[in-house]
């Protein structure tokens, strides 16, 4: 969603009713002006413009009362643009430059400021802020620093740590040369052969003059800055005991895989057969998503921050917290569709090239598709300035579920947008393509093509309602083979209007009358429901009624004008006619 489109989109909810306090965002602010002085009000925007550019950008939408309901908050201000605009530039350091435009609303005159990310830290009054979700917090020097760093492209991993290669510990180096023998890429697979001098080349962990990058003292040394990278914690429950609780140092590719065999070890699995005969160990908690979010933390975490790594596990849910906050323009509602980029990318790459994560870009969709896969939902995100925390809830895995996916395109059996389409039609008897957005982390239109694209004839998973059929936002559900393939994974039955009459023909084929009752019992509906397709079926001169009574659960139906003839009944009129 573009800012233009949140400022329209906001703005039509409050005059629906809405209260604007509610409705603004990590890119959305509204305001009033101060009436002691133009010279405060524009201070004050200016203070709510460096608090937006300092983060991610965003809008301010001046005239508006953000504590009043209703179209009664947009009550206007008469601002010019030009001074807002020169003036929320002479006020910041190093100065900003805006876009002031005027936006009439309910026949109110509104100022829309729109400010964009900057690559610079700016200040008003020497004082630097940045917006984390609806508020602006304070930035403390060692956060300017790191912010100017991330935003000029600076990587901590990268920089020299002074270590002689030399201190790289064998039994590490060892351990990458395992990793590299085992890959499938014959390039990697050479260079488990190299020396070592060679092999921390390819890796890129080392400086020009020969000594090791920090990404290298940090994965090969037992060097005593990183002395605690990673902290395990298990319970059998959530809220239980301890079982174990370790802080793992040393080199971090020894430590790192040490916590997921710990994690793998603990895992339980689930049998299932699948349609071909072969048969999966499900685990409640995927591997691939442990793995990636593990790793993730690891290579993202904010190094010049103290403190490991920690990894909370317990039989159905694991926790991963890592140091520091997202980069600059990524947030929880954003992290499946934001354009790729590592806080630590000497890093990142050394640690893909031994074949310890994804390639760059694809980790948290596979996060989100493995956990759809076996019926859990996806991954949920928390953040702040300190810290970024990613909870996977697991439990026993959804057989049918995973049968059917298995029989799917291998292009489709990947894909996260797919899986969660399936594993949104699991409890939902329908979804639109404005119900799915905020899953998906994309606007209304893209998550329409994807619809259209399960729903075309080469896959035919899902399909327009009949009512909807002709609308531009249509309503999907899945088809109804569909629906019976997947058998019990299906919290609800779906029968269509067309079932449901030939349900009841059926019946009244076999019985002769039915009634009310014996509808809701065959259909498994409840008797608004039954009564409704029944009026329908009399409407259509399908039934007709066969009692006396008019009303109520004692009123029988049988075969009316329109009733549908079998061809065995036809042949018989045939043969009785003269």
């Amino acid at each position: 969603m573009t800012v233009a489109a949140e400022v329209h989109r906001a703005l039509a909810e409050i005059r629906s009713g809405a209260v604007p306090s509610t409705l603004e965002s990590a890119t959305l602010d509204f305001k009033q002006v101060i009436r002691r002085s133009l010279t405060d009000t524009c201070k004050d925007l200016a203070e709510a413009a460096v608090c937006f550019a300092n983060a991610q950008g965003g809008s301010v939408v001046v005239g508006v009362a953000d504590a009043v309901a209703g179209p009664a908050a947009i009550q206007g201000c008469d601002l010019e643009t030009l001074v807002v605009q020169r003036r929320i530039y002479e006020l910041t350091d190093p100065r900003l430059t805006v876009t002031v435009e005027p936006l009439i609303s309910d026949g109110q005159r509104l100022v829309v400021i729109s400010v964009p990310a900057s690559p610079d830290v700016h200040q008003v009054g020497g004082r630097a802020t940045e917006r984390v979700g609806t508020s602006c917090h304070p930035m403390a020097a060692s956060r300017i620093a790191t912010v100017v760093g991330e935003r000029r492209g600076e990587d901590w991993s990268a920089a020299d740590s002074g270590v002689d290669p030399d201190h790289a510990v064998a039994p590490a180096m060892m351990l990458c040369r395992t990793l590299l023998g085992r890959s499938a890429d014959p390039v990697r697979r050479d260079h488990a052969q190299h020396t070592d001098l060679d092999l921390l080349r390819r890796l890129g962990l080392l400086t020009a003059s020969g000594t090791l990058v920090n990404a290298g003292a940090l994965l090969l040394t037992a060097d005593p800055r990183h002395a605690q990278t990673l902290a395990y914690v298990h319970r059998r429950t959530p809220a239980g005991e301890l079982t174990a609780n370790e802080h793992l140092g040393g080199p971090l590719v020894e430590s790192l895989l040490r916590v997921l065999d710990r994690i793998e070890a603990r895992v339980e699995r689930t049998p299932v057969n699948l349609p071909g005969g072969q048969q999966l160990q499900l685990a409640d908690l995927p591997e691939a998503a442990i793995r990636e979010a593990v790793v993730n933390a690891v290579t993202h975490r904010d190094y010049r921050r103290p403190g490991p790594v920690r990894v909370e596990h317990a039989a159905t849910r694991l926790v991963v917290t890592s140091p520091g906050p997202f980069l600059s323009g990524i947030t929880p509602d954003n992290v499946l569709t934001t354009s790729p980029r590592s806080r630590n990318a000497c890093l990142s790459n050394a640690i893909r090239t031994l074949g310890l994560a994804e390639t760059a870009g694809i980790g948290v969709d596979r996060m989100y598709a493995e956990m759809a896969r076996l019926g859990h939902q996806p991954p949920t995100y928390t953040a702040d300035l300190n810290e970024v925390r990613v909870t996977l809830l697991g439990g026993a895995p959804n057989s049918h579920l995973a049968r059917f996916v298995s029989t799917l395109p291998a292009g489709e059996s990947e894909d996260a947008e797919t899986l969660l389409v399936l594993l949104t039609l699991l409890s939902h008897r329908t979804v639109t393509a404005d119900q799915l957005a905020p899953l998906f982390q994309k606007s209304a239109a893209e998550v329409q093509a994807v619809l259209d694209r399960l729903a075309s004839p080469s896959l035919r998973l899902i399909e327009r309602t009949r009512e909807s059929v002709r609308r531009s936002q249509p309503v999907y559900r899945l088809q109804e083979g569909v629906v019976a393939t997947l058998g019990p994974a299906v919290t609800y039955r779906r029968r269509t209007p067309d079932q449901h009459d030939r349900k009841i023909i059926g019946l009244v084929r076999e019985a002769g009358s039915i009634n009310s009752r014996v509808v809701q019992i065959a259909l498994g509906l409840d008797p608004p429901t039954a009564s409704r397709i029944l009026g329908d079926l009399v409407a259509r001169q399908i039934l007709i009624k066969t009692s006396t009574a008019q009303r109520g659960a004692s009123v029988t139906y049988g075969p009316g004008e329109r009733f549908p003839v079998t061809s065995t009944a036809r042949r018989r009129q045939r043969k009785d006619q003269p």
